[in-house]
């Protein structure tokens, strides 16, 4: 059967995007729509984005270059913060610029492949996130609840290891979310109401076998990104760590314990908090609008809180930027 063009009218817009070789009219490209409404409300949130976009690229980048030059942040707890930093920039810098792309134009056209590179990468960065939050609930588990072991426990060598651990662990998850639904046949309509290439609504477009593409949605909600594990893991170091805090006899030793892990904490608040409403709370229980909404958090505005909560809450951070300041002037 010879190759058939189907149209596809998407608002004011008519896309030519697909050819049929099969019985079923296959998908090429996919159509974002994005944040719809008037060109005054999306250029107010593309000049909205475009200052959280350069701040997290800044913020995160000032992170890593304090961490690397300053011999005093030469510790596991701080290498970890420029791990997180360099997963932040790999997120925002993949979603970003093609939110800008889809404002300007109320909307735009993503081939399959990058589609599901978007999403691959994506994927990616979240699942190294969840594993260094993990990673960093236990080196605070350690330097509160057996301090004088810390030096031993927490060694270089561990470190290297566990951060090879996280980024190994991320792409290969990614890999294995990304390549199943890749080889669904898609079909029919070919638009997304999102802003980035998520798999869920992907999903919704695919007219491959029903059961395969449920069993497929389950399996994303479930371990994306690597969820379970690392989930109780930090469930369980801050059980002992809030355990080992309430013991301390002195109001003041316990303020100083907490706040060591404090700010860790509210990283790990905000991340699972829209995590979860996204990707474990029933779809039926929110509008696309709310999805979209709550995506930004972990999206865009959660690589640019990290970097605000760590250095306003930490004085080596904001002793190496004075210092580095001094050398500067």
């Amino acid at each position: 059967m010879g190759p058939v063009a189907a149209i596809i009218i998407a608002g004011p817009i008519t896309l030519i995007v697909c050819c049929k070789w099969t019985n079923w009219t296959v998908i090429t490209e996919f159509f974002l729509l994005g944040f719809q409404g008037s060109r005054f409300y999306r250029n107010l949130l593309f000049l909205q984005f475009l200052v959280v976009f350069d701040a997290t690229i800044c913020g995160n980048l000032l992170i890593i270059l304090l961490v690397s030059t300053s011999k005093n942040l030469h510790t596991p707890m701080y290498f970890f913060i420029s791990q997180l930093s360099i997963s932040d920039i790999l997120l925002t810098t993949n979603i970003v610029p093609k939110l800008f792309h889809i404002l300007l134009n109320n909307g735009g056209t993503i081939s399959f492949a990058d589609c599901f590179t978007q999403f691959y990468f994506f994927a990616t960065s979240e699942a190294v996130e969840c594993l260094l939050l993990t990673v960093m609930s236990f080196d605070r588990y350690v330097a509160i609840c057996n301090p004088l072991r810390y030096n031993s426990i927490v060694t270089n060598d561990l470190c290297v290891r566990l951060i090879a651990m996280c980024w190994l662990g991320g792409f290969s998850a990614s890999f294995v979310m990304t390549i199943t639904p890749s080889q669904f046949h898609y079909c029919g309509a070919n638009i997304i109401d999102h802003f980035f290439c998520d798999l869920l609504p992907v999903l919704e477009l695919s007219c491959s076998d029903t059961i395969m593409i449920i069993m497929h949605k389950e399996m994303y909600i479930i371990s994306f990104p690597t969820i379970i594990i690392p989930t109780t893991i930090i469930i369980v170091s801050y059980t002992h760590i809030v355990i080992t805090i309430l013991r301390i006899p002195t109001s003041t030793g316990r303020q100083k314990a907490f706040s060591t892990c404090s700010s860790h904490l509210i990283v790990v608040s905000i991340f699972y908090w829209s995590m979860f409403s996204v990707y474990i709370v029933p779809a039926k229980g929110q509008s696309s609008t709310m999805n979209k909404i709550i995506s930004l958090l972990f999206t865009v505005f959660t690589p640019f809180i990290n970097p605000i909560v760590y250095s306003l809450r930490n004085k080596d951070l904001k002793k190496a930027l004075q210092k580095a300041l001094n050398k500067m002037c």
